[in-house]
């Protein structure tokens, strides 16, 4: 495990919530005061434009992905949050993206271009996993949809040199991926951390740095509201 990341603090920023304005340009304006606090690893949820399709309420679910290498114009444009990048960099903080590879919002360009990178029913239809009915489940069965996601995973290496992801549902996406991914991403950022939304230890094999330890956070939990 890259050795910054041992007993590193991690704050979830949501931008959205975060300043009045909801945009990345004002919380730039945050990051001395987060970096006094002793934060170490910024991890933004999702900056992707949100899907429209099957929309949850008025904003939408950041999980549901409408394209994979763009900025969500809600928060500003990728520049500024290049710029925001560079400045945590400056303050000795890392940043880690909020990444959703096993489904997309349900009216990605890849629903149109690519029908065949999804999971379908008997009639043909589009599958929505565990009942979420904004999003489309993605099909790891098909080796274009999973270079695809790895080369958009890269983008955000190369273009704005994040320094790894946070990667939401881990469960729902097959090993092999995992391990394929993490390796290109780590030719390309050796200090890549990796924190995988699951609490089954196998997924370190798998080139994670940290999954979830809901196991101990539950019983603790009840120790104390006990």
């Amino acid at each position: 495990h890259p050795e910054w990341s041992r007993n590193a603090v991690i704050y979830e920023v949501n931008l959205r919530q975060y300043t009045e304005g909801g945009t990345v340009k004002e919380f730039e304006g945050q990051l001395q005061r987060l970096k006094e606090l002793g934060v170490d690893i910024l991890w933004f949820m999702p900056v992707h434009p949100i899907s429209q399709d099957g929309r949850k309420g008025e904003l939408g679910s950041y999980y549901a992905v409408q394209d994979y290498t763009a900025f969500n114009p809600e928060f500003g444009t990728i520049d500024e949050f290049k710029d925001v990048v560079k400045k945590a960099h400056s303050l000795g903080m890392k940043v880690i993206l909020d990444w959703v590879p096993n489904h997309t919002g349900r009216d990605n360009r890849w629903v149109t271009e690519h029908p065949d990178w999804y999971v379908k029913d008997a009639a043909g239809n589009i599958v929505s996993p565990s009942g979420w009915s904004d999003v489309a489940q993605l099909n790891f069965a098909n080796a274009d949809m999973r270079a695809a996601m790895k080369d958009a995973m890269l983008f955000w290496v190369e273009q704005l040199g994040i320094d790894g992801y946070r990667c939401d549902y881990a469960d729902g996406v097959p090993h092999d991926f995992w391990s394929d991914v993490i390796t290109a991403l780590r030719a390309k950022n050796s200090d890549m951390i990796m924190l995988a939304e699951t609490a089954n230890p196998d997924y370190y094999a798998d080139g994670f740095d940290m999954i979830y330890d809901w196991n101990s956070s539950t019983t603790i939990s009840a120790a104390f509201n006990g």
